[in-house]
């Protein structure tokens, strides 16, 4: 669809500069169903880290399909083939650190290497139960578990938040959060903070300001 384009602009520098200009074309990125990636539950993937943040960024690359890693490796890094062939030859639990290295890769193009390094422990840190350094949320007056989620930007909408908690996904700290109704309890709300756990990827320490 944007093939007109190209070819406009091909014709504008003829005419205006009077040299020859060259349209060049990438392969889509694309899930495989063949649908075009870029998609998540919070909309587009943004480069802009107002509106994706660095580390949904790395999460999305670190959760493509598996048999989709090579390809973006090859199409979105300065990776060497030799090593994206290693890296990608075993379709197990191998393939996770293939995936880290692509988001990583990606990350670090796009955010800068101090960005994603902090990203990559930050990620290290959720799967690992490292508290210290896990993504920091703050928000004031918290309310239910539903209005946690919408202040912690995990959910866009309290119909939304109620689905995520209806389907099991939700916990804070240890324990697993059933009654949409649930509030924090005196002990967590006198610390002032806690773990919001959304399924299995999404681990955020949660600052309560006054």
């Amino acid at each position: 669809d944007q093939w007109s384009n190209m070819l406009a602009g091909v014709d504008l520098v003829r005419r205006k500069e009077g040299k020859k200009a060259y349209a060049a074309t990438f392969s889509l990125l694309t899930t495989s169903e063949g649908k075009k990636m870029g998609k998540t539950q919070k909309g587009a993937v943004w480069l802009d880290a107002n509106k994706t943040s660095p580390y949904d960024f790395f999460q999305y690359w670190r959760n493509v399909e598996d048999d989709r890693v090579d390809v973006c490796m090859k199409l979105l890094t300065f990776m060497p083939l030799e090593e994206i062939a290693e890296l990608t030859a075993h379709r197990d639990e191998r393939m996770n650190a293939a995936k880290e290295r692509l988001a990583y890769e990606v990350t670090r193009i796009v955010h800068g290497e101090e960005i994603a390094d902090e990203v990559l422990k930050q990620v290290r840190a959720s799967f690992s139960a490292d508290v210290s350094n896990m993504p920091v949320v703050e928000i004031t007056a918290p309310g239910n578990i539903i209005d946690i989620l919408v202040k912690c930007g995990q959910a866009k909408s309290n119909g939304e938040a109620r689905r995520l908690v209806e389907g099991g996904g939700v916990s804070v700290n240890d324990d697993k959060i059933t009654d949409l109704a649930y509030t924090l309890s005196a002990d967590v709300a006198a610390k002032g903070e806690f773990v919001l756990h959304k399924g299995k990827k999404v681990h955020l320490r949660v600052v309560i300001k006054d």
